[in-house]
């Protein structure tokens, strides 16, 4: 899938990058698990709002990240974002909704069967 295919699902809030491609997914709010653990060209989802998340992301090659549970996203976050092509959504969705989600977009799991 590519970076545009999830606002289909969740609010965009700076999508520099929209043909991106992103083939896996990670969640976590534990920056340096984040870092040492999420896949590159994934997308992230966190409720970690805040332009640190970006810098981590970068790091990582993550290419997106879904904000959850209604949290704002601050205007240094979403310059940050632009600077390093990272696309940032949101949605009022818990993390655990939001990775069934994103799992479900990516082919990981089968919406009809579980």
């Amino acid at each position: 899938m590519t970076v545009q295919d999830l606002a289909t699902l969740f609010q965009p809030c700076t999508v520099p990058n929209p043909d991106e491609a992103i083939e896996n997914a990670y969640t976590g709010d534990l920056l340096s698990d984040v870092m040492g653990n999420a896949p590159s060209d994934s997308v992230l989802v966190t409720v970690q709002a805040h332009k640190n998340t970006i810098a981590v992301a970068s790091l990582a090659g993550i290419k997106a990240v879904v904000v959850c549970n209604n949290r704002a996203v601050p205007a240094d976050m979403q310059s940050a974002a632009e600077n390093e092509g990272i696309a940032i959504f949101t949605t009022n969705e818990n993390q655990f909704f939001t990775s069934y989600q994103v799992a479900v977009m990516l082919g990981k799991v089968d919406a009809h069967h579980g």
